[in-house]
């Protein structure tokens, strides 16, 4: 590791102690990578690529030395169960749309059966052109 890698090891880790006892010099002091990076004076990229161990780090010390879930967990936890609530929509959808289709079926077969009981033809108006019965 270099220098310059080094140097942003350090930085980040002094970061992380001043966000963490609510000491920020450098940014808006949220539990974040963005503050985080902000803080240490890096980009927040080079937490993502470079030290994503550090990223953990810090995200594990939010978690143990606050008592509070980290903010992308939060946002992940809220967009799963808001997943969970569509798939359970899409669910009851589904087996409504399966019942109607058995419904539809059965009608169609009852219709076809008594299609062909009707040997006369319904009266037809003088205006009305009827369509000739199928046979099948």
């Amino acid at each position: 590791m270099n220098q310059q890698h080094q140097d942003e090891r350090v930085r980040i880790h002094e970061a992380m102690d001043r966000l963490l006892a609510g000491q920020a010099t450098a940014s808006n002091g949220s539990l974040t990578v963005v503050a985080l990076a902000a803080e240490a004076g890096v980009h927040h990229m080079a937490l993502l690529k470079r030290h994503v161990d550090l990223k953990n780090v810090f995200y594990e010390r939010v978690r143990n030395e606050t008592q509070q879930v980290p903010e992308p967990e939060k946002r992940l936890r809220e967009t799963v169960t808001k997943l969970k609530r569509t798939i359970a929509i899409q669910k009851a959808e589904i087996e409504e749309l399966r019942q109607l289709v058995s419904r539809l079926t059965l009608a169609s077969a009852v219709l076809v059966q008594e299609g062909g009981r009707h040997a006369e033809p319904d009266p037809v108006s003088h205006n009305v052109v009827p369509f000739p019965r199928s046979t099948t």
